[in-house]
């Protein structure tokens, strides 16, 4: 496929925009065509900038019937057959509805949009304040004015419903208004054609489509894997001029580039057997438009409402990393109030799957783009989002000096800032990782330090494997490499001791052997002061 000179579609998410206005489309329009000759009623969760408004723009000029716009598509086949008719299409966009105004404002809202799209359709409903008969009555006038079974496409079904992720007795509240709403498609499925669902979550699927006739969920089904974000084979294909400027711009060879933007923003899997990896597009576009590996997807909405969830459960970044999950709980995760966070966090796309067992998968963070994001998001609630920066540009300053007592510094300045509360409750818990029991002591000391690392876009590995052991923390800064071993010093311990047991550990344990120049250290935290005390280096 010929795509140069074709712009990038970054912020379109219209169909018929993208099109007309000459941008790369990646032809996804077989998956549509699929599930239109499949079955009725359908729906699919993905994570935020993942392409769902895209593909409902995208069924919307299908079932309108715009030949033009599908030329050279896969879907132009569907619009040319000889028993296709065009149907009027209800498109409701939930993530219109405005929620800032409490549950009265919410019902207005949705009145309003429900009008606004009987305006689009030329339809006269009457001056009724209940917005689900208002609803059925859209669906029953449509039909009787275009002589034609409708196409109902929701987008972002659950948005109302998880603004208020923070607040469970206003989000059952939601639910029910959302319930009352959604009960109208069932009870009109005779003057209904085709039904598609998205959202980002399943947390409402259950709840609030229980008053529907039962969607099939296709948010797991490997041959839909696909249907949105970009495989590698994908952005090969029809970024081909895009990938050959950036490369030139970064002076890197076309491989050299796909390497790191694979390990930087490819990882996101969406099938039960964990084995796609997809591109998030927004992250794409917006890399190829700058030119600059950046944390594109995070910032482009909602962080706030993460970082909230993160800091109200006191949640650090390492304990998600290769969490074991059964396959039961992938495909139904459990509602708002009741699913533990990692299921918050696979819903909302900050997790993803990888393989696993026959009985389980594995949830992990689905890229270093992800990764850091959410490291970043855990530092600015332990420092403030307005400190923030001076504390990364003392870490990168450190780090390009090569001076670790300024390092420890910084470190020092991070660990005084952790919350009390934050202490006392660590102290009577233990944390399992890879069969190993640590202390969520010195567990929140270590994932605190790599958080802020991560957050500040270092090259950082935890849990680093040896032949004999694993090092707490590798960093690669400038050329150089640190192999660092963290020790917690009790009331009784020797500071003096543990630092130079943490450097025997890393010589007898072959920690640096991967890495001959290494910069060996120990750094031991007193747990009475919760500051680093004690640095020693290997000679």
């Amino acid at each position: 496929m010929e795509t140069k000179r074709l712009r990038l579609p970054i912020g379109i998410q219209t169909f018929e925009k993208l099109r007309e206005r000459n941008c790369v489309y990646v032809d996804k329009t077989k998956y549509l065509v699929d599930l239109i000759d499949s079955f009725d009623i359908y729906f699919l969760a993905r994570p935020r900038r993942f392409g769902k408004s895209l593909t409902i723009s995208t069924f919307d000029a299908l079932f309108s019937g715009k030949r033009e716009l599908f030329k050279g598509l896969y879907a132009e086949e569907f619009l040319n057959r000889p028993d296709f008719r065009s149907s009027p299409v209800i498109r409701l966009d939930m993530s219109e509805i405005t929620t800032n105004d409490g549950i009265e404002g919410i019902r207005e809202s949705i009145l309003k949009m429900t009008k606004q799209v009987a305006q689009k359709l030329k339809v006269e409903l009457s001056d009724t304040r209940l917005y689900g008969d208002l609803l059925s009555e859209l669906i029953v006038a449509t039909v009787e004015k275009y002589k034609q079974k409708v196409v109902i496409l929701i987008d972002e079904y659950d948005k109302p419903y998880t603004d208020f992720v923070n607040d469970p007795v206003m989000a059952e509240k939601v639910r029910d208004v959302l319930r009352s709403y959604y009960v109208q498609i069932k009870t009109s499925d005779e003057y209904i054609r085709f039904t598609f669902i998205t959202g980002i979550s399943k947390f409402a699927r259950f709840g609030v489509f229980s008053t529907l006739n039962t969607p099939f969920d296709i948010s797991m089904m490997p041959e839909y894997a696909e249907i949105c974000g970009y495989t590698e084979d994908e952005i090969i294909r029809y970024f081909p001029d895009y990938l050959e400027e950036t490369a030139n711009c970064m002076h890197i060879s076309t491989d050299e580039l796909i390497n790191r933007m694979r390990y930087f923003y490819n990882g996101f899997s969406f099938d039960s057997a964990a084995g796609a990896r997809l591109y998030n597009p927004f992250s794409t576009l917006s890399f190829f438009a700058e030119k600059e590996f950046a944390n594109y997807w995070i910032d482009s909405g909602r962080s706030k409402v993460i970082a909230e969830y993160l800091k109200n459960r006191n949640l650090t970044v390492e304990q998600f990393r290769c969490l074991p999950v059964s396959r039961d709980f992938v495909r139904s995760p459990g509602d708002m109030d009741s699913t533990p966070p990692e299921g918050f966090l696979y819903q909302s796309g900050y997790l993803t799957l990888r393989p696993g067992t026959e009985n389980q998968l594995t949830l992990d963070y689905p890229n270093t783009e992800v990764r850091n994001a959410m490291a970043k998001m855990f530092t600015q609630n332990i420092v403030s989002e307005q400190v923030y920066g001076s504390f990364q540009n003392a870490v990168n300053d450190a780090l390009r000096e090569k001076d670790i007592e300024k390092l420890v510094e910084v470190f020092n300045r991070l660990l005084a800032r952790i919350p009390y509360d934050d202490y006392a409750g660590a102290i009577r818990q233990v944390f399992i990782f890879d069969e190993i029991k640590i202390p969520v002591q010195e567990w929140l000391y270590r994932s605190s330090i790599l958080s802020l690392l991560l957050g500040c876009g270092v090259d950082v590995t935890p849990e680093v494997h040896s032949n004999l052991g694993r090092a707490d923390l590798v960093i690669k800064y400038g050329g150089i490499t640190w192999v660092v071993e963290l020790k917690v010093a009790y009331k009784a311990d020797s500071r003096e001791k543990k630092a130079k047991k943490a450097i025997r550990q890393i010589e007898e344990r072959n920690y640096a052997k991967l890495y001959p120049d290494a910069v060996c250290i120990g750094l031991v935290i007193d747990d009475a002061t919760r500051q680093i005390t004690k640095i020693e280096r290997a000679k």
